[in-house]
This record gives C-alpha cells, sequence and structure tokens, in this order.
C-alpha cells in the first residue's frame, strides 16, 4: 500500500496507528518492535509487543546535520540481552521505524531509517541514539599524501587476496589470559611478528562473529603468544575456533617483501619530510629527509 492510503486512514478518523522499527545486525539478525498490543508481521519480521521497547519523538531537520532520536528499551532475555549490547553486536546496526496501521500493516509510512549510535545503559534498562542517513555526508572525505600505504590490506585499492594460502589460519583456542592474550603450541609455523597489526575473528562460541585487532605476534621459545589491543567483547573460551589473519604495518618495504604488492602500494615512501622545509643546499650533501623502500 501507498503512503497516501495511510494518510486516508488517518483522515478517517480511526484510531488504528502504531508504530514499529526494525533493526538489522551486521551478522544477519533481524528483529521487530511494535508499540501495540499484540505482535504484527512487516515484511516477514516478526515484531514483537510487550518487549518494553519504545522510541521518544522525532528529531529531524532539511539540512544536513545529524537526523537524531532515540530507543529505549529494558533488557531481557526474549528481546534485547545485555550481553549481546556488551559485545557490540548492534554496533552500526540499521533500524528504520514505520508508522502503521496495525489492521493492515501493508498501510505503512516510513519515519525514519538510519544506524544505532551510542548505547547507554542504566540498570535494567537502556537508552541508544538513533542516527540519520545524513551523517555520512557530514564524515571528511578524500585522501591524504603520507609516506605510509592508506588501503586497507585486501580492500579494493590494495586489490591482494588474503585467500592465498599462507594469508590466514584458523586454530582452536588453547590458552587465553585476560580476554586478550592468546598462547599457542605451533611458534614455528609463521615468521615471528606476522599477524601482527592483523585481524582475528572468532568463528565459534559465544563471540562468534566478533573481531579484534592485533597489537603483537610473538615466538617465545616454543610458543608463540598473539596479543589483541583490547579484549574481545564477549567470552573466548578454550576449544572455540578462531581465524587469524596476517598483518600490514602499510610501509613499501612490508607491501613489497611479505605481500608482492608494490604495484598497488597507495603511499608515497618518498615524500620529503618535515625538516626538507627548513633544509638549504650544501657542498656534496645527501637527501636524507625521505625514506626508503
Amino acid at each position: 500500500m501507498t503512503r497516501d492510503a495511510l494518510l486516508e486512514h488517518a483522515a478517517s478518523g480511526a484510531s488504528g496507528i502504531c508504530r514499529i522499527w526494525t533493526i538489522s545486525r551486521a551478522d544477519g539478525v533481524v528483529l521487530g518492535f511494535t508499540d501495540h498490543d499484540r505482535d504484527l508481521m512487516l515484511d516477514g519480521v516478526l515484531c514483537r509487543a510487550g518487549s518494553g521497547m519504545s522510541a521518544v519523538a522525532l528529531q529531524q531537520s532539511s539540512g544536513l546535520s545529524v537526523d537524531n532520536t532515540e530507543a529505549v528499551g529494558l533488557l531481557s532475555d526474549g528481546a534485547v540481552t545485555e550481553a549481546e549490547l556488551s559485545a557490540g553486536r548492534y554496533d552500526g546496526a540499521e533500524v528504520r521505524i514505520w508508522s502503521v496501521a496495525w489492521a493492515d500493516p501493508s498501510v505503512r509510512r516510513e519515519l525514519f531509517r538510519g544506524s544505532l549510535g551510542e548505547v547507554v545503559r542504566r540498570g535494567s534498562e537502556f537508552r541508544v541514539e538513533l542516527r540519520g542517513q545524513a551523517e555520512a555526508l557530514n564524515q571528511t572525505m578524500g585522501h591524504a599524501y603520507t609516506r605510509q600505504c592508506s588501503a586497507v590490506l585486501g580492500d579494493a585499492r590494495c586489490r591482494f587476496d588474503l585467500g592465498q594460502p599462507g594469508y590466514a589460519d584458523e586454530r582452536v583456542v588453547e590458552i587465553i589470559e585476560e580476554g586478550r592474550v592468546l598462547l599457542f603450541d605451533w611458534a614455528h609455523a609463521f615468521d615471528d611478528r606476522w599477524f601482527e597489526d592483523g585481524r582475528l575473528d572468532v568463528l565459534t562460541g559465544a563471540a562468534a562473529g566478533l573481531s579484534g585487532m592485533i597489537r603483537a605476534d610473538r615466538q617465545l621459545g616454543g610458543v608463540r603468544r598473539v596479543e589483541l589491543w583490547q579484549a574481545i567483547r564477549a567470552p573466548v573460551e578454550t576449544g572455540d575456533r578462531i581465524r587469524l589473519t596476517a598483518g600490514c604495518d602499510k610501509r613499501a618495504g612490508t607491501c613489497r617483501l611479505k605481500f608482492g604488492n608494490l604495484l598497488n602500494f597507495r603511499g608515497f615512501p618518498f615524500l620529503p619530510g618535515e625538516d626538507w622545509l627548513t633544509a638549504y643546499p650544501r657542498r656534496g650533501g645527501a637527501d636524507t629527509t625521505s625514506s626508503a623502500l
């Protein structure tokens, strides 16, 4: 049904309009909520009543400022859980808010579309900021001239295929300390620091689907020690399966020797340094202000 159908329904004086909102997480989970007194179906998504979810008045503008509102809810086992919020499973999730005729949800009008922002918890209640689509237009765009590569390893600008053998490895967690230090007994399977600046993805267990960035990767005798910058935001336990992906420090030498991908290097290794601006010519002097491959 069209938006005009909802306007005609409202003009009839009938009080049969409610609000529905759907949340689509990055892991593919789609949840629906409604402030109606019974569950409703919208495009195949079950929108649950009595979930403790509600939304305050929308604040929207015609400029480029971020459309903002917030959703309020209660933590529960059946809807949004504290563990899922803490693990970051709702970070950046897409949210859509509809005004619908509860007797026929196909009669509807979309009020808001954006993503979830900052989440604040107070006891058993949470409040989450809703960020409109205009927010992306406020982000700084463009490329900077830097000595280091500006691409992300494996993206469209880097073009390196991380699926090649030797650049990723799946393992079972053997020992984990403080939620961010993992110890393995395969120290010499890869070069020292091979996974440093890389990525760790959790494939099974309570933290499945979450990831962390690798701070350090060291061989210590017969043990390999992999340390993350910060702990995964859900429990990672012995026996969980993980995937380690090789890291890149963005230097031209690493691109050439480790990945054989220098043709796609997106940095400027011979860019003069800051000292070059105040330098003056000297007889027989050499320029040492730029980096080498």
